[in-house]
């Protein structure tokens, strides 16, 4: 199983050990594209702060992210799913998963960013502002500067299993599955049940409940048809949309009342 989730807006501090490794990182097919974002990233936020900021999408309070993005070579770097925060990752709370599901979720999360591609939660990353809607004055929209590589790289990576795409929508243009691939995908959105609406406080602490209940459970659907199975075996109330046609990804609907 492959579970594809969003980065956060905001990040932990970088650690004080070791600085990035580019080479060291996953999906090593994606280093030269990574090397590219991050050498304009921190050439831009070293010129021009209001440039800088305007480019970055940036209020007036965020001006400290610029000359953060100026140390991404030198700050320590710490494991990716330690600098993600937010309300996903506090639902997901992967500090406090057992050994066996914390070896789970090395091996099936990727985390989409702008700066990175992808990134597996163990590996070692600084803190960073860049999202997949920058367009950089040289790379242009990241969004499409990484199509290329992922589509290169991600099929490998999602091997014949399941994969579970989480993924807002700023990053579903970077890498979308086909063929066969995509026949085996299912996207999840979440709904408040009495409103069957989208809200994004439930539908960002809801996946991450999900991956939590998944990798706790030791849960290894072998598609999506068994995922819908194993959601309800876990408590969740889901509602499915197959497929019309080959080719095209499965669509889950979880409804929730509250999340606490």
């Amino acid at each position: 199983m492959l579970v594809l989730l969003p980065p956060s807006e905001g990040k932990a501090p970088s650690g004080r050990g070791t600085a990035l490794k580019l080479e060291s990182l996953s999906l090593r097919g994606l280093t030269e594209a990574r090397r590219a974002v991050l050498d304009e990233l921190a050439e831009l936020c070293a010129g021009d702060e209001e440039k800088a900021r305007e480019v970055l999408g940036l209020s007036e309070g965020l001006r400290g992210e610029i000359t953060k993005n100026t140390q991404l070579r030198s700050a320590g770097a710490r494991p990716a799913g330690e600098i993600y925060t937010g309300v996903l990752y506090d639902a997901l709370d992967l500090a406090s998963l057992d050994t066996a599901a914390k070896r789970r979720a090395s091996r099936s999360l990727l985390v989409f960013s702008g700066l990175w591609g992808a990134v597996r939660v163990t590996d070692r990353i600084p803190s960073y502002r860049c999202s997949m809607g920058v367009r950089l004055p040289g790379l242009g929209a990241l969004g499409a500067h990484w199509r290329t590589p992922m589509a290169a790289a991600l099929p490998e990576v999602a091997g014949d299993g399941l994969v579970l795409d989480l993924r807002s929508s700023a990053y579903t243009g970077a890498w979308k599955p086909k063929g066969e691939v995509a026949g085996r995908t299912a996207t999840v959105r979440v709904l408040h049940a009495p409103t069957r609406k989208v809200v994004s406080h439930f539908n960002k602490a809801t996946k991450g409940r999900i991956v939590r209940s998944l990798l706790a459970a030791g849960a290894a659907p072998a598609g999506p048809a068994e995922l819908v199975e194993t959601l309800r075996d876990l408590g969740y109330e889901v509602e499915v949309q197959a497929p019309a046609r080959a080719g095209t990804a499965w669509a889950l609907d979880v409804l929730v009342d509250e999340v606490h």
